[in-house]
């Protein structure tokens, strides 16, 4: 690729406003102005993790991934809902039928972000934003913020810089007069360990991390990690837009309310979670070979095990067969608090295969 060809290169990145949350206000509109958290079966008394919070409720520090407990304590007036993936996933459908109009150039990345390469498009980036916001609205009420970059690393980085509804656009000359100047945990890629990393080498932003050496990088965080780390800081990425990409593996796991010790729940849960694997398989059209049984004991030590079955399979009787093999080679002295089921080793089947 030539410089004048990166120079051309249009990427858009659209990240939905606290998307689950949204979805949530919009089917009822009493949730407006009001702190929400979604997450696990929405009771923060019981296990459970922080989904999504709206914008109301990270004003108190409730963000993704927190315990819901913990955010019951930060915020203990918000509307705590459970997860309802058929809702959001059917959101998420319309808004992307919305970006397949602008181009199918796409690179779906989440159920609420997608890439587009819009470097072929004749409208300027504002005339596509509008529709891209306009459709979207029209279609789920919901709002978007976007970004456009000359790559799909800044472009990420452009879609957070102003939410909720944003637009921002960043060229190869704001790397040094706006990318440079945020904290590096703004840098994709980088998380908390690396920030901390960083920031006991006296690096605090991003213009700090740019003027490193490689030699320097790839010596503190490995050849890989440590290059990509040169690169991003200068907001470089060649990266191409993904459009279809083949799944390496199937998995489910649950995390039980109160840690288990008998036997027949958890081999009941083992069962669950492998009826729905097998269905997922057969939706995308797939086979397995080797299943893995994942445990977290009460303690908190994860063990796995593994199995390959003699012949590619899509049959919920020997991959049930298989897990349960896996757990007779698991020692059940302590109660059980995570248990998760994953296939890979996967094999394409054809449509007319799947037919007979």
């Amino acid at each position: 690729m030539s410089n004048s060809d990166k120079r051309r290169r249009r990427i858009l990145h659209i990240d939905m406003d606290a998307f689950f949350a949204a979805v949530e206000e919009k089917r009822n509109p009493v949730l407006i102005g009001k702190p929400v958290v979604i997450g696990g079966a929405g009771d923060p008394t019981k296990r459970g993790v922080v989904s999504t919070a709206n914008y109301e409720a990270r004003k108190y520090g409730v963000h993704s991934a927190m315990p819901l407990r913990t955010a019951y304590k930060l915020c203990p007036q918000a509307v705590f809902l459970p997860v309802d993936f058929e809702a959001y996933e059917a959101a998420s459908r319309q808004f992307k039928s919305v970006l397949l109009n602008i181009t199918t150039i796409m690179e779906d990345v989440g159920i609420d972000e997608a890439f587009l390469d819009i470097s072929d498009e004749p409208d300027t980036n504002e005339a596509i934003v509008e529709r891209i916001k306009s459709g979207i609205y029209e279609k789920t009420g919901l709002t978007c913020s976007i970004g456009i970059a000359p790559n799909k690393l800044l472009a990420k980085i452009a879609s957070d810089m102003q939410k909720p509804n944003g637009l921002t656009i960043l060229t190869e000359s704001d790397i040094q007069s706006k990318l440079w100047l945020m904290p590096i945990r703004k840098l994709y890629g980088v998380g908390p360990k690396t920030e901390e990393h960083l920031k006991k080498m006296g690096i605090e932003t991003i213009g700090q991390l740019a003027a490193l050496s490689s030699q320097n990088l790839v010596r503190n965080f490995g050849p890989s990690y440590g290059e990509y780390l040169y690169e991003a800081s200068r907001g470089i990425d060649n990266s191409p837009l993904v459009t279809h990409w083949e799944p390496k593996s199937f998995s489910r796991e649950t995390t039980f309310q109160v840690d288990v010790k008998n036997w027949q729940v958890i081999a009941r849960t083992i069962a669950e979670l492998t009826r729905e694997i097998v269905s997922d398989m057969a939706r995308r059209g797939y086979h397995a070979r080797t299943v893995t049984l994942k445990i977290r004991f009460d303690n908190f030590h994860m063990i796995t095990r593994a199995t390959t079955i003699e012949e590619y399979c899509a049959s919920e009787e020997k991959i049930r067969k298989a897990a349960f093999a896996c757990l007779k080679r698991v020692d059940l002295i302590r109660k059980v608090r995570l248990i998760g089921v994953r296939v890979t080793n996967l094999e394409k089947v054809e449509i007319e295969a799947r037919q007979v």
